[in-house]
């Protein structure tokens, strides 16, 4: 059985296409739902027109490729949003489609399935809007917190302003509470996590193979966060693995996922290319 599942997030609109349990492809389309949601507390006219036109165009696409069931859900960007109901109707209007607007606790039972599907251990994902942990061990949660803080959101909070960043960062992470991820097999997914790994390894094009699997040490975090510091929007795109698409997001998300790490105690964490396309699809396509 052939199924598709888009996932619309704060940043980016993406496609996964799935045969019998495994995937074929995915693609991405940057559309910056969220970008300005954190000032205004709305999608703006232009964000909900081009993120449901790329919807659209993934729907079709999918239909194309003889999808038996196509699955779209959203999370923190229109969920957030006081006018989020304005999105999804749109998105119906144009392809006749209903969007799943999962809820933060939803979201992450849906990260941690793509990415351990029922192992032990925990994830940490970074979105454009909110940044989700989540603990498992034997299919049973331990832990599940998602926080609205994420990527897009720092840069229209704080810019490309280390201070600012990391106060806002701060503050957020108390909301986490008590946490200790010293013991934790620790995962991380979500795209500021497989931009950074496809930054450690340097590469020219794009390989989830390469990117699925990579560590990224505490040291490594905090390195790449320095360097992306120093640099200007511009200065980042001429790095070699930088997808450009985020060169204005990036140095935050890093931050943020570096500070996640030293606050809680983790020592390293591993990228997940499996994440909640799949999961998604693993809890309600099948």
């Amino acid at each position: 059985m052939k199924i598709a599942v888009i996932d619309i997030g704060s940043n980016s609109v993406r496609l996964m296409i799935m045969a019998d349990g495994k995937t074929l492809y995915k693609r991405i389309s940057t559309t910056r739902l969220g970008e300005g949601v954190a000032i205004t507390g709305k999608l703006s006219p232009e964000a909900i027109e081009r993120s449901a036109m790329a919807v659209k165009n993934f729907a079709d696409e999918a239909k194309e490729e003889g999808a038996e069931k196509l699955l779209i859900f959203a999370t923190a960007a229109v969920r957030s949003a006081s006018n989020g109901r304005q999105f999804t109707d749109r998105v119906f209007s144009l392809c006749g489609e209903k969007v799943d607007v999962v809820s933060g606790e939803d979201e992450a039972k849906l990260g941690i399935s793509g990415a351990l599907k029922g192992g032990v251990g925990g994830i940490i994902d970074v979105g454009g809007a909110s940044t989700v942990i989540y603990l498992q061990k034997g299919g049973e949660r331990l832990y599940s917190k998602s926080v609205d803080i994420g990527a897009v959101r720092l840069k229209d909070i704080c810019g490309q302003d280390r201070r600012k960043l990391q106060i806002e960062i701060d503050k957020n992470l108390k909301k986490y509470g008590e946490l200790d991820l010293s013991s934790t097999e620790m995962y991380a997914v979500g795209g500021t996590a497989t931009s950074l790994a496809a930054i450690k390894h340097g590469l020219k094009v794009y390989d989830p193979e390469i990117v699925d699997g990579t560590t990224l040490s505490l040291e490594d975090l905090k390195n790449m966060s320095d360097r992306l510091l120093s640099l200007t929007v511009e200065q980042r795109k001429l790095i070699q693995g930088m997808d450009l698409r985020r060169a204005d997001v990036i140095a935050g998300g890093c931050l943020l996922l570096y500070s996640i790490l030293l606050t809680f105690g983790a020592k390293k964490i591993t990228v997940s290319e499996s994440d909640n396309l799949e999961g998604y699809a693993m809890l309600k396509g099948y």
